[in-house]
């Protein structure tokens, strides 16, 4: 017996007849949804590995930060947005349109004629981006059930892995060749969107749906004010000081905008974030969970490569070699919890572990120093991902677990954006502690051997590359990865006490059984099989839909 149709279901969508969900159909939908995520995952590592030469050559280093916050800001900006409108418009339209948004901005940013319309397409290709990661996730929710959801999780850390590793290879190669240059690092989404683009076209057989309810547009503009104002206020702060004008302005619209926020979500109709979301104690403990993690692995994640490029003298288009322990340990965990949670439908074991896993890792790197072997920043490394692939999709699995079938897109888009907050703050405020003791280790490092980095062509920390860094040779090159070492290990620390709040919260997280239905089948818009659709189509007896009916009440009051 499939389960019921969840109240919600629009009278469109009902009138429709359902979708078979064989394997075979969820195994093609499956694999439009890898197309849409390589073209993002893969441009970024990309863009990263060119971005020296594409600042330099459009006269944009001393903004080169834009580049990051303008895809940053519209990514989070839009996560909201595509969960709700999915879950009431249908997510096939969306996701296409989401990777003609990327494919359209990625032409933009190749032709850019300056560094600010180049500022503007990265913006665009934001848009685009923030849309494949929600629906993503929310469309796997959509046709696959709860409990199998895990080993979808595999493919995808896989894909990822190899965009960590491929991206700065691809990105270094176009750089390094005049013939191609950094433009190819935007032209090479080209063919990969279309082709993402044909595939979704014909694989992506979704339900579309009619909704007549009004637009939250009021929830949108005061959301869209709250995260300019964090993402910005972040930017300001760790570049001016948090205590300027800018970035005291800045926190002031935050507040504003945030309570304007709640006042305007708590009227609406048909709310961006439902306040309700907040009163089930599953996904606010699963989201806070989730912003934690994020606020502390990201920070990590964000600042050793920079170091390890430093100590090991590599070339940023081959440091993407450096990051194999950690896809690897991100893999096995991912596909070893899979199994067991398929088996046992048990996760809450997973979140304590990968946290845990996480603060011990965390501990180690604080013991980071200028002659600390490449061999034992692999299994740092190998650590880190071994406790992101533990917890992170395991948080995202239990906010989509405790909520009703038809607020699935938004649970996992409001998951992902308090996540993406975490992430933000973090890099942010602890980016700002690194590199402050930086800048005083690195000038005592230089001034100690003023004559030899006087020789190398090294004048100032500003001018420091991995290149000249390795050119220069000892004591000059030992002295300027200890300051590097020196200055990472202690913000480490920080991070423990927010990661032992995280551990907290995964022990007391609710473990609520993972649901044996796919969100569509949930919904009454597809079924299992062709038996399950010809039993549709009989009548049911009074019995029958009072059995359907107690099923339904005791899922729902199970998940609240």
């Amino acid at each position: 017996m499939h389960a019921p149709p969840s109240d919600a279901l629009s009278n469109d969508a009902a009138a429709q007849p359902p979708i078979v969900l064989t394997r075979r159909r969820i195994n093609t939908i499956f694999g439009a949804l890898l197309a849409g995520m390589l073209m993002a995952s893969l441009d970024q590592t990309i863009v990263s590995t060119a971005m020296p030469t594409i600042v330099g050559e459009l006269g944009g280093v001393s903004h080169m930060a834009w580049m990051t916050t303008a895809y940053l800001l519209a990514t989070t900006l839009v996560m909201p947005v595509y969960g709700k409108f999915g879950d009431l418009w249908g997510r096939r339209t969306l996701f296409l349109v989401a990777i003609g948004l990327f494919t359209v901005a990625s032409v933009g940013a190749a032709t850019a004629p300056d560094f600010g319309w180049l500022v503007v397409w990265r913006g665009v290709q934001g848009l685009g981006g923030g849309g494949l990661m929600i629906l993503s996730q929310a469309i796997i929710a959509d046709i696959v059930p709860a409990r199998e959801r895990a080993k979808y999780m595999g493919p995808i850390g896989a894909l990822f892995g190899l965009s960590a590793v491929a991206g700065p290879l691809v990105g270094g190669f176009f750089t390094d060749h005049d013939s191609l240059g950094w433009e190819w690092a935007f032209w090479i989404n080209v063919p990969v969107g279309l082709t993402a683009f044909a595939i979704g076209w014909f694989a992506l057989t979704l339900p579309r749906k009619k909704n007549s309810t009004p637009i939250d547009y009021a929830g949108i503009l005061a959301l869209s004010a709250a995260t300019t104002s964090l993402v910005l206020f972040t930017d300001f702060g760790g570049r001016d000081g948090w205590g300027s004008w800018q970035a005291l302005t800045l926190l002031a619209l935050l507040v504003v905008s945030a309570v304007a926020f709640v006042a305007v979500e708590l009227r609406a109709a048909e709310p961006i974030i439902p306040m309700t979301l907040f009163r089930n104690r599953t996904f606010v403990v699963a989201t806070a969970l989730g912003m934690a993690v994020g606020l502390g692995m990201f920070s990590a994640i964000a600042f050793m490569p920079t170091f390890l490029q430093m100590a090991s003298g590599l070339s940023a288009a081959n440091s993407g070699l450096l990051m194999v322990p950690m896809v690897v340990g991100i893999i096995i965990t991912i596909q070893g919890s899979a199994s067991f949670i398929m088996r046992t439908g048990r996760y809450k074991v997973f979140t304590i572990a990968g946290v845990a896993v996480i603060m011990a890792a965390m501990i180690w790197m604080t013991t980071l120093s200028g002659d600390t072997s490449l061999w034992t920043i692999g299994g740092m490394f190998l650590a880190l991902g071994a406790g992101l692939g533990l917890i992170m999709q395991n948080v995202v699995l239990a906010a989509q677990n405790a909520v009703p079938a038809d607020q699935i897109g938004t649970a996992t888009s409001t998951n992902n954006y308090f996540r993406e907050v975490g992430a933000t703050l973090g890099v942010a405020v602890f980016g700002t502690l690194f590199t402050s003791r930086l800048a005083d280790n690195l000038t005592g490092a230089l001034s100690g051997n003023a004559e030899q980095a006087g020789q190398a062509g090294i004048t100032s920390p500003d001018t420091l590359v991995p290149s000249a860094v390795e050119a220069a040779g000892d004591p000059l090159r030992s002295a300027i990865v200890d300051a590097y070492a020196n200055s990472l290990a202690p913000v480490f620390w920080y991070l423990v006490p927010i990661l032992a709040v995280g551990l907290l919260l995964a022990l007391v997280l609710k473990e609520i059984p993972l649901s044996e239905h796919a969100g569509m089948v949930a919904r009454g818009e597809a079924v299992n099989s062709e038996a399950e659709l010809a039993a549709l189509s009989a009548p049911a007896t009074v019995d029958e839909l009072v059995v359907l009916e107690d099923d339904r009440d005791d899922e729902q009051r199970l998940r609240l």
